[in-house]
């Protein structure tokens, strides 16, 4: 069978540093890996095309609709690459990035690409250090791009300080490294049977009505992407959201509390790791209305409430085999009140957070709470807070297994 030999995208933007963007290419070229460039028309200034299609023996992109009988290049240059790596890019560059424009070949293909994203920055010291610039950056990286630099020292405008791109062979090796890091990540949780809850649950007052919350489920159902990018098999038990299933994940689509435990107890002898993600409504009406309840303008209304089924104090009973991970969204003293529930419901590891800022967000900052104390991760975006959760509790798994084995 043929292997598809690897492809990167290397985008080229106005710097004097574009020279070294032909070095990079070259390594990559030598090392078997076809390199496809696409340059603004401010790289073009400082390094001619033709040169990096000679190197790369591969035609320059510079134009957003050169080359594409459908115009859709700038879309379909990074499909089926393995990155795309910008080296250099100018502070203007990561300015428009930062904010999702798409007004040339390089940034529109950014935006729509489906692989991992690399930059190294290069510019002058108080453009770097400029807080416009450090902001950008930020999003950029809470956004999942992997930032590569700068360097420190002399620079072409005469100053010293950082701002330097990265040397070709530096780029080329993070890279690497990175690639090798995410074939071990393939393989974290493989051949594991992971079970997942996730969004809220809807437990009925009448055909119309119910009480809810306010979970989108994001967490959850990145989680379960990332459980699935590490090798598990993962079934997702998810409440009413609109979210799209992640792909290799069997979804099970549930309304209240009690269709979310009994498929949770249906499934949890045949799993390794259980993750508790759900924000399962701690309440349902004891006795739900056969029909709509008319509104009376003169009198009140009294619901009378019960408790719901509780899913991980139950499962600390039924299923002491499996690894249990619990969330815990707490509105103050997260730290405390969340380490007391992880005590009540037997876990060992809960994940904390603060509700008001992690509802309905794309991103989240987490407390991670176990036997030896509190663990604190800093706020990032949910994809990859949730891929760094997934090494965190495989990490946790394999030692769990070999104390209670």
């Amino acid at each position: 069978m043929k292997t598809l030999q690897p492809r990167i995208v290397l985008g080229i933007t106005g710097s004097v540093a574009a020279y070294k963007a032909a070095e990079l290419a070259r390594l990559w070229v030598k090392s078997g890996i076809a390199v496809d460039v696409v340059m603004t028309g401010a790289a073009c200034r400082f390094i001619a095309p033709l040169t990096l299609q000679a190197l790369s023996g591969r035609p320059v992109w510079t134009q957003m609709w050169e080359g594409a009988q459908d115009g859709m290049q700038h879309i379909a240059l990074s499909r089926g690459a393995q990155a795309i790596v910008v080296a250099p890019a100018s502070a203007d560059f990561l300015a428009r990035v930062a904010q999702g424009r798409a007004d040339d070949v390089l940034s529109a293909l950014c935006l729509a690409r489906e692989c991992p994203m690399f930059v190294a920055p290069a510019m002058n010291v108080q453009m770097w250090t400029h807080p416009a610039t450090q902001r950008n950056v930020a999003r950029l990286r809470a956004d999942g791009v992997n930032v590569l630099g700068p360097d420190s020292g002399d620079l072409a405008c005469g100053e010293t300080g950082e701002g330097r791109m990265l040397p070709p062979e530096a780029i080329a090796a993070a890279v690497a490294t990175h690639f090798a890091e995410e074939t071990a990540f393939g393989a974290l949780l493989a051949g594991r049977r992971v079970l997942l809850t996730a969004g809220p649950t809807f437990e009925a007052i009448d055909p119309v009505r119910g009480l809810t919350n306010r979970s989108s489920g994001k967490m959850g159902f990145a989680l379960a992407q990332a459980a699935a990018q590490a090798g598990a098999e993962v079934t997702l038990i998810a409440g009413p959201v609109t979210l799209p299933t992640p792909p290799g994940v069997a979804r099970i689509d549930v309304t209240s509390a009690q269709e979310m435990a009994d498929a949770t107890f249906a499934r949890i002898d045949r799993v390794d790791i259980f993750i508790g993600v759900a924000a399962v409504a701690d309440y349902a009406p004891a006795a739900p209305a056969e029909q709509k309840i008319k509104k009376e303008a003169s009198e009140s209304l009294t619901l009378m409430l019960r408790p719901t089924v509780d899913i991980l104090a139950e499962l600390a009973q039924r299923a002491p085999h499996v690894f249990r991970v619990g969330f815990a969204a707490e509105s103050q003293n997260i730290a405390v009140l969340g380490e007391a529930k992880r005590r009540r419901k037997h876990l060992p590891l809960l994940i904390a957070n603060r509700a008001q800022d992690a509802i309905n967000a794309d991103d989240n900052e987490v407390i991670l709470l176990d036997d030896s104390g509190a663990h604190p991760l800093p706020r990032m975006d949910k994809s990859l807070l949730a891929r760094r959760l997934i090494r965190e509790i495989a990490s946790r798994w394999h030692q769990w297994k070999k104390t209670n084995s």
